[in-house]
């Protein structure tokens, strides 16, 4: 029996995230586990006129890749990868891990040396969507893997999940714009100013902001959304920075990372689990121990961590901070081969202050 609440999404994620035309090449990649999901995006995009690409991945098989692939095919990328990031018009990914662990043993060296390989693909790819010629939008089917991260049955995470997405809404096509209308009045009010000043236990960092452009995001490129963003001045962050919220990076857990910056660049990097991996993803290039990203979270119906950055930067009463590369949109200008986000949670004594002016507070918006 077909879920609704795919079908819905598969309608959001067609229909509204990436707003498939007639004529144009889809791109639709995913795992195997996402087959419900997979079907109605197909359907979706054939319903549009459009062109379907479907990749299909199976389970287990980036620790045999990890496992067997020599430095030569680490760093080969497919023709494949290349056409799509160049030629296609749009790309829809669907994440469906049977297991978030399954890079747990893989050596960090092999993940950056892959990492470091894909940069230039992954910078192509972000300036034709900078420049609007490429769509995309990312998200995850319901598992078993994810909903045990997240301490709760299949059941449970599906309706946790769905409802985060808006795909129970009665009108899905019309649900994010509906819902989005906080998400850019913040972000308006953030334009133009200066500095941000994060402060909460252990945290106490500014931001240079001046000239950044700050962009809302609507469920257009992740679903689910809702979070502001820019690039913060590459050499104005100062001051250290503690992500409470647990992350898994490259199948491996990374937490209580504790970073300290000096004009823009992180010169102390510390983590209760995963600290070894976290030093050597900041060490991938010179742009890896940089921000590339200062995000808020604005979607309070995401109400606790998952394990799953996807949601869990988006949680309302947090903001997260990439090292690495930049949006170009955004006006940051930082270039690396790795884009990772860390969540530090405000709603337990944290604010943000925007040149001196309470922005939020303990967790809820003040402005």
């Amino acid at each position: 029996m077909r879920d609704p609440r795919a079908e819905n999404l598969a309608k959001i994620l067609v229909g509204y995230s990436t707003e498939v035309k007639a004529g144009e090449v889809v791109s639709i990649d995913g795992e195997i586990g996402a087959e419900p999901l997979l079907r109605a995006i197909y359907e979706e995009v054939l319903k549009a006129g459009a062109h379907p690409i479907l990749n299909v991945g199976l389970d287990g098989l980036a620790a045999v890749y990890y496992e067997h692939a020599s430095d030569e095919q680490l760093e080969w990328i497919s023709p494949l990868m290349e056409w799509t990031v160049d030629n296609a018009d749009v790309r829809i990914g669907i994440g469906a891990s049977a297991n978030t662990r399954e890079l747990s043993a893989v050596p960090p060296e092999r993940q950056t040396r892959r990492q470091t390989a894909t940069g230039p693909v992954l910078n192509r790819m972000m300036e034709r969507s900078a420049a609007g010629d490429f769509r995309w939008c990312y998200t995850i089917f319901p598992t078993n893997a994810y909903a045990s991260e997240a301490e709760m049955s299949l059941g449970d995470y599906e309706d946790f999940y769905f409802g985060a997405c808006l795909a129970d809404d009665a009108d899905p096509l019309t649900a994010w714009k509906r819902a989005s209308a906080e998400c850019e009045r913040l972000a308006e009010w953030i334009q133009g100013h200066e500095e941000v000043r994060v402060t909460a236990p252990g945290t106490d960092i500014t931001l240079g902001i001046g000239g950044r452009t700050f962009i809302p995001c609507v469920g257009d490129h992740n679903m689910p959304d809702g979070e502001f963003f820019t690039g913060p001045i590459e050499d104005s962050v100062e001051g250290e920075v503690t992500f409470h919220l647990p992350a898994v990076i490259g199948g491996r857990e990374v937490s209580g990372v504790h970073l300290r910056f000096e004009s823009g660049k992180v010169v102390d990097a510390s983590a209760d689990r995963g600290e070894e991996f976290l030093i050597q993803l900041l060490d991938t290039d010179d742009g890896a121990r940089r921000l590339g990203e200062l995000g808020i979270g604005t979607n309070y119906a995401i109400d606790r961590g998952t394990l799953e950055v996807l949601l869990d930067e988006k949680i309302g009463g947090t903001v997260h901070m990439a090292v690495g590369k930049s949006y170009p949109e955004s006006g940051g200008v930082n270039d690396s081969a790795v884009h990772t986000d860390l969540v530090c949670d405000l709603r337990q004594g944290g604010k943000i202050e925007v040149d001196g002016i309470d922005f939020q507070v303990d967790g809820k918006f003040v402005v």
